[in-house]
């Protein structure tokens, strides 16, 4: 019963919003915004340069209200939002380098991380450093369930260059992983 009264509240604050309600824009945003910035947390290294691109996207959200549809979660429609407003602030710091070479990758490449135990921040740490392309499309796929056409779309490469960066990706982290789980057993 929660979870309805939630999603009933959730929908009335949009509809709130959507008539310039400042106290329901306030009250999303409050609900939202921790969720919000970790979303631009994975994006980008600095956290206030995240905190910054989380409240622009918080602008533009409450600024194209309308175009939300009620298809879907409301908070999706946000995350989407903080995701390209995250794209748009690499590309513009010209921190967002894709290269085009195409290498046979392997999809079903997994991370084996089962057997270490690592804490979100170590985890972080280890995303953080990756070189930006490999970063960027490992979050929105591995993270966000982005599939590599809209990745391409999204950034404006071939699929087989997201496919290239998100094995180049995984194979690094896999290398990091297991240098970090040597070092602590040996």
């Amino acid at each position: 019963m929660k979870v309805v009264a939630l999603h009933k509240n959730i929908e009335h604050m949009v509809q709130k919003a959507k008539e310039h309600n400042r106290l329901a824009q306030q009250q999303l945003y409050h609900l939202l915004a921790p969720k919000m910035l970790s979303v631009c947390r994975m994006y980008i290294k600095d956290l206030h340069f995240a905190e910054d691109v989380m409240l622009k996207g918080f602008f533009k959200v409450f600024t194209k209200i309308n175009q939300y549809k009620n298809k879907g979660s409301f908070e999706a429609w946000v995350r989407r939002v903080m995701v390209f407003e995250a794209i748009d602030f690499l590309r513009a710091k010209k921190e967002l380098m894709l290269t085009d070479e195409i290498e046979k990758h392997q999809d079903k490449l997994e991370l084996q991380t089962d057997s270490i135990s690592e804490n979100a921040d170590e985890i972080q740490s280890l995303i953080d450093d990756l070189p930006s392309g490999y970063k960027v499309v490992f979050v929105m796929y591995a993270i966000e369930g982005f599939k590599h056409q809209e990745i391409a779309k999204t950034l404006r490469i071939s699929e087989s260059t997201s496919k290239s960066q998100l094995h180049k990706a995984r194979k690094l982290l896999q290398e990091k992983l297991q240098d970090k789980n040597e070092k602590s057993h040996g």
